[in-house]
């Protein structure tokens, strides 16, 4: 796994942006970038926008004039139910379904009494495919969900295992996607996420842009991120030129070949 230098300076934010990347790391096949441009980049359409709002304009906002309409967009499906751990699954054997469950997976909040050993043990158990599941693999993501929450505690100026200050948060959306092949059976993609952390009720969010890729598996009637498809996307976008990591509303957002997402109904 990879990373570019700059944007992701903290704890906090490096887990924010990679939750899905992580979790993969363990077999080294997640392809990761943090922005070059500056962690306090703001999407197109306001200030440090937060990474749970929609893309695009809603009826009761005007978008800037330099407003760039996403040229690609998809309501993707949501999961049929919610397991035990509280994620979302069940999603539609189609490429639709699978985009879905990835974006589902690389979905987080660290917030409160939710700790990123929470976040990253709820991934793992609901989106990871059973070959790549051992219990010295669930071990070292929570050693290293740890060592994460135990950082960002003291970046937060609280104890450690206690809960973060009112108003502190660090979450995690996707905002795009790019297929690089699909089938019946196995899907793989860029993902484009937007990661925001928040000391506090008075203080500025900031954020920053991911590029991860990931590939999924139909596996026991639903998707599932697996190593094998991960490793074949690896393989696939080898000597190829990764999509640029741009807001949807820039015009790179479109030349690189992002669909934007809008939240289904």
């Amino acid at each position: 796994m990879a990373r570019t230098r700059g944007t992701w300076n903290t704890k906090g934010m490096w887990f924010a942006g990679v939750a899905l990347a992580a979790v993969l790391a363990l077999t080294s096949y997640a392809v990761l970038n943090g922005d070059d441009e500056g962690a306090d980049t703001p999407a197109k359409g306001g200030s440090s926008a937060s990474a749970s709002a929609a893309p695009s304009p809603s009826a009761s906002y005007a978008p800037p004039d330099d407003w760039t309409e996403p040229s690609q967009w998809a309501a993707l499906p949501r999961g049929e139910r919610t397991d035990e751990r509280g994620s979302q699954v069940g999603f539609p054997k189609s490429t639709e379904g699978a985009v879905a469950m990835m974006v589902a997976a690389n979905t987080t909040a660290v917030e409160g009494e939710k700790s990123n050993v929470d976040e990253q043990l709820r991934i793992y158990h609901s989106y990871i495919g059973k070959a790549d599941q051992s219990s010295e693999n669930a071990k070292a993501i929570e050693l290293n969900a740890i060592d994460s929450d135990k950082a960002f505690a003291k970046q937060m100026s609280v104890e450690a295992g206690q809960p973060l200050p009112p108003g502190a948060y660090v979450r995690s959306a996707v905002v795009g996607y790019k297929v690089i092949k699909k089938s019946d059976t196995e899907v793989s993609v860029w993902l484009l996420s937007r990661a925001v952390q928040k000391a506090g009720e008075m203080t500025k969010e900031s954020g920053s842009y991911t590029r991860t890729l990931a590939g999924a598996q139909w596996e026991g009637g639903d998707w599932k991120v697996t190593s094998v498809a991960t490793e074949r996307a690896q393989q696939a976008v080898q000597g190829q030129l990764q999509p640029e990591m741009a807001a949807p509303g820039d015009p790179e957002f479109n030349t690189s070949g992002w669909t934007a997402i809008r939240e289904a109904s």
